[in-house]
């Protein structure tokens, strides 16, 4: 079965109409609702599930890993991939621009911003490390992160601190995952901050135990700080987002943040080898290109006319130059275009259901010890727990013998992960819990 646009507008607009998903209980609160705006949500859902080619012998509980392409990015894809074989060097030149144009309006439209202010780019990683590459720090600069950031955010500014002569200083967030709150994590921070910070590089939901931190909270927390800074010295805020970007019903603009990096084959099922970076205007104008850019135009009549160019430099610039696998770059428009039909509020609300139908369940398996935040405003997609005696590792490898698709932190203290997202079931659910169970028993 195909969903084509109209019939994933009417769906949601029949759900809508339903009153599946009342004020009174929340975003996604399914189980609130009669048995028989239940069932409708269910086939709505059952509805994108056939989106996916994904096998039927597994429980695919991955997509923070690396997601299935839903249909129409499939479609695209293949239609691209088809037209450049067939004449390659005479579709690139008479379609680059224009598709490429495409990919960024989509990009622009899902998030609420002028295309002009995104930057397409390879990976999550690439996008980390052309921002924070790119800063123009000097030396005595501070950034500041957390212990409990990845190795992609870690590096990074350990390498731009080593270009630069700036110092990183890494605190704890947290001592006890089990007790944080929104404010706490906000005020951990916030309070952090001394007169020579200039960067603050976090990450939106953590990918070793699912925590959520509260960006808003933190970038208002800025906003009070730099009112009382030089205009030329602010405290800008980098945010790793892809473990956000694609199931939560937040954009750039409603996070406050100077710097958005993402990856899109993801939460957002889009084609692998695609990332964006949004910035504000405070945020472009701190950066200088990495990579040589193939479409800024500054950057182009500088060097034919054999001088610098000039700042300062916005997102054509930082958008590396070189050859690119095409046919996923523009069909990034078609997973964008999936999403908005899908619905970014139902796409959230869904991920949360099936998150917290798994954090319940394994809280009652004897010998699983839940890592991630039961709350959802402290938690995403990433759901990750700990099964006594055994090595996350080990886990991870009995539950893809029962046929579920677990993934494993790539920490030192590694977790396993289970990743809900929209094209799984509450079925899927209670049989990972099930295997869960076997796994934990031995």
């Amino acid at each position: 079965m195909t969903l084509d646009r109209r019939a994933l507008l009417t769906r949601t607009a029949s759900i809508l109409a339903a009153g599946l998903v009342a004020a009174s209980s929340g975003p996604g609160d399914p189980a609130a609702a009669s048995g028989e705006r239940q069932a409708a949500w269910e086939a709505y859902w059952a509805g994108i599930r056939q989106q996916f080619p994904l096998s039927p012998d597994y429980v695919h509980l991955s997509a923070m890993f690396i997601s299935s392409h839903p249909e129409p990015v499939r479609r695209a894809i293949e239609g691209y991939r088809r037209a450049l074989d067939a004449n390659p060097a005479v579709y690139l030149e008479e379609n680059n621009s224009r598709l490429r144009g495409l990919a960024l309006e989509a990009a622009g439209r899902y998030m609420g911003v002028d295309p002009r202010d995104i930057a397409l780019t390879d990976s999550t990683t690439m996008s980390v490390a052309l921002v924070y590459n790119g800063l123009m720090l000097r030396p005595g600069d501070e950034i500041l992160t957390t212990n409990q950031d990845y190795y992609v955010t870690h590096e990074s500014v350990r390498l731009a601190a080593a270009r630069t002569g700036a110092r990183v200083r890494k605190i704890n967030l947290y001592e006890d995952i089990g007790q944080v709150t929104p404010e706490a994590l906000a005020d951990r921070v916030l309070r952090e901050v001394r007169p020579e910070t200039r960067l603050v590089a976090l990450t939106w939901v953590h990918s070793s135990t699912g925590l959520k931190i509260p960006v808003r909270m933190i970038s208002d927390g800025l906003a009070r700080i730099n009112a009382s800074r030089p205009p030329d010295a602010p405290v800008l805020f980098g945010l790793d987002a892809v473990h956000g970007f694609g199931n939560q019903n937040e954009m750039f603009g409603s996070l406050g943040c100077d710097f958005f990096m993402a990856g899109c084959h993801k939460w957002l099922f889009g084609p692998r080898g695609t990332g964006l970076i949004v910035a504000s205007p405070r945020g472009w104008a701190m950066l200088r290109p990495t990579i040589p850019s193939f479409i800024d135009g500054e950057s182009w009549s500088a060097w034919l006319q054999q001088r610098d160019p000039v700042g300062p430099f916005g997102a054509s610039a930082m958008m590396a130059g070189g050859f690119k696998p095409y046919e996923h770059q523009w069909a990034l428009a078609d997973a964008f275009g999936f999403h908005e039909r899908v619905g970014p509020y139902y796409i959230q609300s869904r991920t949360e259901q099936l998150a917290t139908q798994l954090k319940e369940g394994l809280v009652r398996i004897e010998g699983v010890t839940l890592q991630t935040p039961r709350r959802t405003d402290l938690s995403a997609g990433i759901v990750s727990f700990d099964v006594a005696g055994l090595s996350a590792d080990e886990a991870a490898a009995r539950l893809k013998e029962r046929r579920i698709v677990a993934s494993v932190a790539p920490y030192a203290t590694r977790h396993v992960r289970l990743t809900p997202s929209i094209y799984n079931t509450p079925g899927d659910i209670e049989r990972a819990l099930e295997a869960v169970r076997a796994v934990a028993r031995g």
